[in-house]
């Protein structure tokens, strides 16, 4: 397999990961699994919530791929590699960065994270908009973001 189609199957993986976050985070976590996901929305400081379990339950697939395809380096070990590297950006903005449950990253700051974190806080907030993504917000978190930073820049 050629290093490029590789890189390929690690960002296609790593980008449909988000789209199974979303799924999942929709229809399993505040569906059938809802008890294993309502602590985290009862933030409290508990270093430990029984919605990490869920961690787990996605590493799972990426350790296997890896595992079964480590020999050859074939579509499978690139296929767990793409969902690592997911996992491991999901950790970095929604435990590290948003929530603050490993004290680092308080200070990074750009509209990007903005957005993003505040239709994360909208999803945990009083008045609930629906928002299930992890990395990437509904477009219109985007659009406000980006024109508030515009007009302040308009007004210096």
């Amino acid at each position: 397999m050629t290093w490029y189609f590789s890189i390929l199957i690690v960002l296609g993986a790593f980008v449909f990961m988000e789209f199974v976050a979303w799924f999942t985070h929709k229809y399993v976590m505040h569906g059938f699994l809802w008890i294993l996901h309502k602590d985290h929305h009862v933030r409290d400081g508990r270093k430990w919530e029984w919605n990490d379990l869920f961690a787990f339950m996605f590493a799972i697939p990426s350790v296997l791929l890896i595992y079964f395809g480590v020999d050859a380096y074939d579509y499978r070990f690139w296929l767990g590699i793409g969902i690592m590297f997911y996992g491991i950006a999901y950790f970095m903005f929604h435990d590290v960065y948003v929530h603050q449950r490993v004290k680092m990253l308080a200070g990074l700051k750009n509209r990007y994270l903005d957005a993003t974190i505040q239709a994360h806080l909208d999803h945990h907030g009083p008045k609930f908009f629906g928002n299930y993504g992890f990395l990437f917000a509904p477009v219109s978190y985007y659009k406000e973001v980006f024109s508030k930073s515009r007009k302040a820049s308009q007004t210096n």
